[in-house]
C-alpha cells in the first residue's frame, strides 16, 4: 500500500487545482456568513448617548447578532445584499488557495527529500511558508473584497472601480497591500488548520491515502475551529485595516494591526477582539469541511484519471510494439532472400 501511494502522488498543480476548486465551491455555499462576520467585525460598539449616535451614521447599521445582521441586510438590500462582493471574493479564494496548495506541496516534497515525515512543528512551519508565499500575491483581492463587503449599497462599486478607489486614497498603490503584516502573521491560521488536519488524518486514519467524504468533512471542521479560536483577534484586526476607518476617526486609516487592536480594546474592551467569532467559526467549520471533502474527491478523481491515461498510453505503446514486431517478422524472409 505504501509503495502504491507513492506512485499515486499528485504533482503540485494537481493539488493546487483540487484545493482551489474545493475552496471556491465551499465559500460560494456559505458566502452570506462571510458577509455577516465581516460586518460584525468592522462595526464599532454603539455609542451610549443619542447625540453621538445621531452624529455617527455608521450606528444606523449596528448589528446585535448574526441573525440581526442577516435580517437588516435582507430588509435594506434584499437577498443580493448577502452576496455583495462575491465575484471578487471567489477570485481571491481561488487564487489564494491555488497558490497555497501549490507551494505547500512543493515545500513538503522538498522537505521529505531530506528528512522523514514532518512532526507537528515542522508541519506548521511548512504551512506558514506556503501561506506567506500565497499572501504576497493575493492580498490585493482581499483588500478590495473587504471594501465592497463593508460599503453601503448606494456607495458600493465594482471590483475594478473599488480597486481604483483604494489606489486613489492617501496610501496609493500600497493601499492594495494594506494588512499585509497582519496577513503574514495570520499564515499561522492555515498553517494550524492544515497542520492539524494532516496530523489528525495520520492519527485517526493511519495508512489511508483517501478519506470518505464525511471523514474529511469532520477533520476539516475540527482543524479550522482550532485555528480560528487561536487567531480571531488578528482576524478582526486585519478586517479593520482593510475596511474603511470608523467615522469617529474622520477618515484617518489605521496604520498597523496593533493600532486597530488598541482602538477596539479602548472602545469595546478585550471581548471586542472576538466579535463576530460565532459566524467566523461557523463559516470556518462549513468551508473547511466542504473544502477538504471536495479536495479529497477531486484528488481521487485526478489519481484515477492519471491512472487511466497511463493505462491508455501503455496499451498504445504495446500496440505499436506489436505492429513493429509483426512488420519485422514479415520482412525477415525477404531479407533472407
Amino acid at each position: 500500500m505504501a509503495g502504491a501511494s507513492k506512485l499515486e502522488k499528485l504533482p503540485p498543480w494537481g493539488n493546487a487545482v483540487a484545493g482551489s476548486a474545493g475552496a471556491v465551491l465551499a465559500n460560494a455555499l456559505v458566502y452570506p456568513l462571510d458577509i455577516v462576520k465581516t460586518k460584525l467585525q468592522v462595526q464599532v460598539k454603539r455609542a451610549p448617548s443619542y447625540a453621538e449616535v445621531a452624529a455617527n451614521p455608521a450606528h444606523d447599521e449596528h448589528y446585535a447578532s448574526a441573525l440581526d445582521a442577516i435580517s437588516k441586510i435582507l430588509k435594506a438590500e434584499g437577498v443580493a445584499g448577502l452576496y455583495a462582493g462575491m465575484p471578487g471574493s471567489l477570485i481571491g479564494v481561488a487564487s489564494t488557495n491555488f497558490a497555497y496548495f501549490y507551494w505547500y506541496t512543493v515545500v513538503r516534497t522538498l522537505y521529505l527529500q531530506y528528512s522523514t515525515a514532518p512532526g507537528t512543528a515542522a508541519e506548521l512551519s511548512l504551512g506558514a511558508v506556503a501561506g506567506a508565499a500565497a499572501q504576497l500575491f493575493t492580498i490585493p483581492v482581499a483588500v478590495v473584497t473587504t471594501r465592497q463587503q463593508t460599503t453601503s449599497k448606494h456607495e458600493r462599486k465594482g471590483l475594478l472601480a473599488t480597486g481604483r478607489e483604494v489606489i486613489d486614497s492617501e496610501d496609493g498603490w500600497t493601499g492594495l497591500w494594506r494588512g499585509l503584516k497582519a496577513s503574514l502573521v495570520l499564515v499561522v491560521n492555515p498553517a494550524i488548520t492544515y497542520g492539524a488536519y494532516q496530523r489528525l488524518k495520520e492519527s485517526c486514519f493511519p495508512g489511508r491515502t483517501a478519506l470518505k467524504p464525511w471523514e474529511a468533512f469532520v477533520l476539516g471542521g475540527m482543524s479550522k475551529a482550532l485555528a480560528t479560536i487561536a487567531t480571531q483577534p488578528l482576524i478582526v484586526a486585519k478586517v479593520g485595516l482593510q475596511s474603511k476607518p470608523p467615522p469617529a476617526r474622520n477618515g484617518k486609516p489605521f496604520k498597523s494591526f496593533i493600532e486597530v487592536m488598541q482602538y477596539i480594546v479602548e472602545h469595546e474592551g478585550l471581548m471586542g477582539l472576538f466579535k463576530g467569532i460565532g459566524p467566523q467559526i461557523m463559516k470556518g467549520l462549513l468551508v473547511q469541511g466542504f473544502l477538504m471533502m471536495t479536495k479529497e474527491r477531486i484528488e481521487l478523481s485526478f489519481i484515477l484519471l492519471f491512472r487511466y491515461l497511463r493505462q491508455v498510453r501503455a496499451e498504445k505503446l504495446q500496440k505499436l510494439a506489436d505492429i513493429a514486431a509483426e512488420k519485422a517478422q514479415q520482412s525477415r524472409p525477404v531479407l533472407l532472400k
